[in-house]
């Protein structure tokens, strides 16, 4: 989907972001929610913002996933907590595909889900290389994007007072 085709289906997006991210480690409050979907309506707006909703046949939303690519502004290089090489971090609002979010409500997941949203959400995509943060203590998401082919290039505290996350990135060429 677009950003405005999201932008519609956006309780659906919050409902699985809510129920996902409510779970340890990230044990999110309902502010935490609402200040994701304030950041979820900007990015949107975005021409390049892309996602993915999986559902049952019924409709009810069972995974979902969004991100777009990084422009030469972006400040996700600078969370790192250690510097990385110039040429690493150098974007131009192509080459590097940010992947903001992908979770699966707990009754669906290891059924392949994550995977499908995930090639869905970057099938045809220009980009080089994608770049993800996940919670070290979420075990499954993390074994999951290294055997997608992902690896840890550093660590980064996301936003102010968060716990520190580690860095992937998947080179795609």
């Amino acid at each position: 989907m677009d950003g405005s085709a999201a932008t519609r289906a956006e309780d659906a997006f919050r409902l699985v972001y809510a129920e996902a991210f409510a779970e340890p480690p990230y044990n999110e409050t309902e502010d935490d929610v609402t200040a994701t979907f304030r950041r979820f309506r900007s990015q949107t707006r975005k021409a390049t913002f892309r996602a993915a909703l999986a559902h049952t046949e019924d409709g009810d939303p069972v995974g979902m996933a969004y991100g777009y690519p990084l422009g030469p502004n972006t400040g996700w290089w600078d969370q790192l907590t250690e510097p990385v090489p110039d040429d690493m971090r150098r974007e131009d609002g192509h080459r590097t595909f940010g992947l903001m979010e992908l979770a699966v409500r707990g009754p669906w997941r290891r059924q392949g889900i994550a995977r499908r949203m995930h090639e869905v959400l970057l099938e045809d995509i220009e980009a080089e290389r994608v770049l993800l943060n996940v919670h070290p203590a979420s075990k499954a998401a993390s074994a999951a994007y290294r055997a997608w082919g992902y690896r840890k290039i550093g660590e980064a505290r996301p936003w102010e007072g968060s716990d520190l996350h580690d860095v992937m990135l998947l080179e795609l060429r």
